[in-house]
């Protein structure tokens, strides 16, 4: 039987050793320094290889010291002249430039030294090792580096790199497919952040040859999550998105997704997914790849974990599947009539207890609710009492984000006529007034949108919520609200939507006792032409209907200087023109506005809109006239 003994040197002895192994090194690393500084023109190629092989064990050892010597002594500049095509030494006079260039404050020092030339031109060689650490040295020169990049760019080397690309991207032999990972790399850092150079390479083809890549070479993880690395970079490009959508990444993306186990892996296809994904044409191609079944199964998988890799793999999953659901054609396919696996999947996201995947369901609502048919067809089958009930268990909670998408899907679903009876006898508008009281612009918005799409042509609902005095004081408040021009806007058009859709008294008395007269006067100068005339449509029924409860109101808000306004300038569209005059005629009936007519001599401006280009303008132009006349 065999008893070995073992021993072990004391702390002081591995310091010892550690410091005679330090010092020899040091002396070693001068020594070669000096060798190649004194005699780098004539010295032996021996003897040469030998101070290389110093240089790069110094470098292994303390890259940063050993970088800080070499750029003191002035050997940096003779290592342009070492970097030919035919030396046995090449390949080393690379690779410690590669690894110097490492260092942020050596890329300058390489770049002056004249290396990005001649580091170019060995881009031209057929052996694999020189090419190997050339690709490596113009890459970590070229990271981070404006300088480092501008020089590779003038030398030309991103041209032939590419080219390599082409030639070897067939090869999956083990020393290929190395080449392949530094070039791509390489590329990387020569592009990354820069939309110039990476307009550069998509003009040279670069797309297409990088997809051919992660297509033959999916067995190598190195090179995969290079190209990935590489997409990410180019994705996020107008113009690259276009490209794509002419290769198969689509297909390669998510079989290669569909391979993956480890979190990391899918997170850097995600990161190229999310960008592409925003190209109608991708996400139709991604799902007709079947992406759409993935998300599903990650969400699945995920949604009752507590792990934060996991709660960070739903959200991205369903976010993805919610940005699918934008592109009109990939939504219209997998809403498949509404009998949809992916369809029903979503809706089951609902009511949920996780709030990721309540915002998801609701924001897919959202998305699938963008024509009539669809529109129709949820609320026939029930979504509108799933939303209503997400609401109402967000009312109290707050949460912002799920408030604000499940409003976003009912305001989308009252669009078809057919549905706003059916949403307002279901109890939508008592369910959104519940959040009146938000101080969230985002809720603000959609609450006002969805109000407005439900009263659309609805008299009694219009007349019902016009005379809700606390709906209509908290519009008036919001017209005010300048810092959130959406409120603001949508503030506005629900008050005169109020009126034009109730044309009831009781409602116009109470937006005049709540001050609201002179936001609609305000309205009448927008910069939006419909807003305009929806306010001008909605103060000719005020003067129609309750002239004597407004006069004072619109005088005060100085409404006709600001008609006499809108119908003297030519930029006013034809309508505003019409509905000025109309508008007018009513307010004829107050005797205290009537006299400040005469005072701003309308007369004049109404004339000569007779021979407007618009007939309907002239012929109203006339009516007008004839008014101003006979009570002047």
């Amino acid at each position: 039987m065999y008893c070995g003994c073992s021993f072990q040197f004391t702390d002081d002895e591995v310091r010892q050793l550690r410091g005679s192994c330090q010092r020899h090194a040091a002396h070693n690393l001068s020594d070669a320094l000096k060798k190649l500084k004194i005699t780098a023109i004539d010295i032996s190629e021996d003897s040469l290889e030998g101070c290389l092989d110093c240089l790069l064990q110094a470098l292994a050892q303390n890259n940063m010291e050993t970088s800080e010597k070499l750029q003191g002594s002035g050997i940096l500049q003779l290592f342009a002249s070492l970097l030919t095509p035919h030396s046995p030494c090449t390949a080393k006079v690379a690779h410690i430039i590669a690894e110097v260039a490492k260092n942020e404050f050596m890329r300058l020092p390489c770049v002056e030294a004249g290396l990005i030339p001649p580091l170019v031109q060995l881009l031209n060689c057929k052996d694999q090792e020189v090419l190997l650490q050339t690709g490596r040295a113009l890459g970590n020169i070229c990271y981070d580096s404006h300088e480092g990049r501008s020089a590779v760019e003038h030398a030309g080397g991103a041209q032939i790199v590419v080219g390599h690309l082409r030639s070897l991207g067939s090869s999956t032999d083990p020393a290929s497919e190395k080449l392949l990972t530094v070039f791509c790399g390489m590329l990387m850092n020569y592009s990354n952040e820069n939309d110039s150079l990476q307009a550069q390479l998509i003009n040279m083809g670069v797309i297409p040859t990088l997809v051919k890549l992660l297509g033959i070479h999916c067995q190598n993880s190195a090179l995969t999550e290079m190209c990935l690395v590489a997409f990410g970079n180019l994705a996020e490009l107008e113009s690259s998105k276009e490209q794509f959508a002419y290769t198969n990444i689509a297909e390669e993306l998510v079989k290669l997704f569909k391979k993956q186990i480890e979190h990391d892996k899918k997170e850097m296809i995600f990161e190229v997914l999310a960008p592409l994904a925003e190209n109608d044409a991708i996400k139709l191609q991604l799902v007709e790849a079947g992406l759409v079944e993935c998300l599903l199964e990650i969400v699945q998988q995920t949604v009752d974990s507590e792990r934060e890799e996991d709660i960070a793999e739903l959200k991205t999953a369903s976010d993805l599947m919610v940005l699918l659901l934008l592109g009109d054609e990939s939504m219209q396919k997998l809403f498949e009539g509404g009998k949809g696996s992916v369809f029903q999947r979503v809706l089951s996201w609902v009511p949920s207890n996780n709030h990721q995947l309540q915002l998801a369901g609701a924001l897919a609502i959202a998305n699938f609710a963008r024509n009539d048919g669809n529109c129709i067809h949820m609320v026939e089958n029930g979504i509108v009492q799933k939303l209503m009930d997400l609401l109402d268990r967000h009312v109290e909670d707050g949460n912002v984000t799920v408030q604000h998408a499940a409003l976003s899907a009912l305001r989308n679903l009252a669009i078809p006529v057919v549905n706003k009876a059916k949403m307002l006898s279901a109890g939508v508008a008592e369910a959104v007034l519940k959040f009146l009281k938000s101080e969230m612009p985002p809720v603000q918005f959609k609450l006002l949108g969805t109000l407005r799409m439900l009263i659309d042509a609805q008299v009694e609902a219009a007349e019902q919520l016009g005379k809700n005095v606390k709906l209509v004081q908290r519009l008036v408040e919001w017209c005010e609200a300048k810092d959130h021009a959406g409120v603001m806007g949508e503030s506005n058009r629900l008050l005169s939507a109020l009126i034009r859709h109730s044309k009831s008294k009781d409602v116009i008395k109470t937006i005049v006792q709540n001050g609201g007269i002179k936001h609609l006067v305000t309205m009448a100068t927008s910069e939006h032409v419909i807003m305009q005339n929806e306010a001008l449509v909605a103060l000719a029924l005020i003067a129609a209907l309750e002239l004597v409860t407004a006069e004072k109101d619109l005088e005060n808000a100085k409404l006709l200087q600001i008609l006499h306004r809108l119908l003297a300038d030519e930029r006013s569209a034809p309508e505003i023109k019409y509905n000025s005059m109309v508008l007018i005629c009513a307010l004829m009936g107050s005797e205290t506005l009537h006299k400040e007519m005469q005072s701003l001599a309308f007369l004049e401006v109404v004339s000569k809109l007779r021979s407007h280009e618009n007939k309907t303008v002239a012929q109203q132009a006339s009516l007008t006239e004839q008014r101003l006349a006979v009570d002047s």
